[in-house]
């Protein structure tokens, strides 16, 4: 069941005659062939015109940063495994670069590459250890284009979430141990709370899971994880599971977190049917 969170991750399994068309990225760990999300013409058309101009940067002043981003600018439009090859062309030439690391291990968590993407992870920790941490650009700013996120934060966030499909929830507890240490803002903190609740339940410990969520307050200013954070509130029961769905279920659970975390609510609770309705 905790591999439904990977359904986060923008692939898709099942859906319109159109998503069928396109290329298979990667095999889901239940078999399934994944497929590239299908964009609007309007956001395809912005994302290749970003990915023509960091492709151009790349050319005229080739270092790491400029391959990172067409890196990122390839993975923003569903092509993972070219993503993952432009990561590794530029580790062939910056190998001690963090950053490097922490993006392709990102995109074989995507491609359900499960240990590579965990022995990336760790290169990357290695890397920082003992170094000051620094915030992470956006490549798609949120409303107020403020990034929330650092590369330890990103770093500790992903090798959690491998560990945490792979139902290894010990090394899992302990890097959203170390992402909530790191978490500078209340969208790091949500995000970090979400998964060690998760983990902890998991592991049949709801006393030390209910103390992650004492700090969760409404009125924390979320600016991007509103899911994560309004998950916590259910689990607190300071939210009805109506709340979560209040456009409709249906809508609220083309949400891959709000219809993990509910299916979550319900399998902690003991009605096991009902999750695995949700997640399915």
């Amino acid at each position: 069941m905790a591999v439904m969170a990977l359904a986060a991750v923008r692939l898709t399994a099942y859906g319109s005659p159109l998503a069928a068309q396109q290329p298979v990225e990667a095999i889901s760990l239940s078999g399934d062939s994944l497929r590239r999300p299908v964009l609007s013409p309007e956001a395809e058309a912005r994302m290749l015109e970003q990915l023509r101009e960091a492709e151009t940067n790349q050319a005229r002043r080739p270092d790491a940063d400029t391959w990172i981003w067409v890196g990122r600018r390839t993975a923003y439009l569903g092509r993972y495994t070219e993503a993952i090859a432009v990561y590794s062309s530029a580790l062939a030439r910056y190998p001690e670069d963090p950053r490097l690391y922490r993006h392709r291990g990102h995109r074989y968590l995507t491609t359900r590459q499960i240990d590579r993407a965990i022995a990336d992870f760790h290169y990357a920790v290695r890397l920082t250890r003992g170094k000051p941490d620094e915030t992470e650009p956006d490549g798609q700013p949120n409303e107020r284009n403020i990034p929330t996120s650092t590369l330890q934060s990103n770093i500790w966030y992903h090798l959690g979430l491998a560990y945490y499909v792979k139902h290894d929830f010990r090394n899992a507890l302990e890097a959203w141990r170390r992402c909530l240490a790191v978490s500078r803002n209340p969208d790091m903190e949500v995000a970090s709370r979400y998964w060690l609740y998760m983990t902890l339940r998991r592991m049949g410990r709801p006393g030390p899971a209910r103390e992650v969520l004492e700090p969760v307050t409404p009125s924390m200013d979320i600016i991007e994880n509103h899911s994560y954070h309004r998950l916590l509130l259910l689990f607190k029961g300071e939210l009805s599971p109506d709340s979560l769905v209040a456009g409709g279920a249906d809508r609220a659970l083309e949400d891959a977190t709000t219809g993990y975390g509910l299916g979550n609510w319900h399998y902690f609770s003991g009605r096991r049917d009902e999750a695995r309705r949700v997640w399915e």
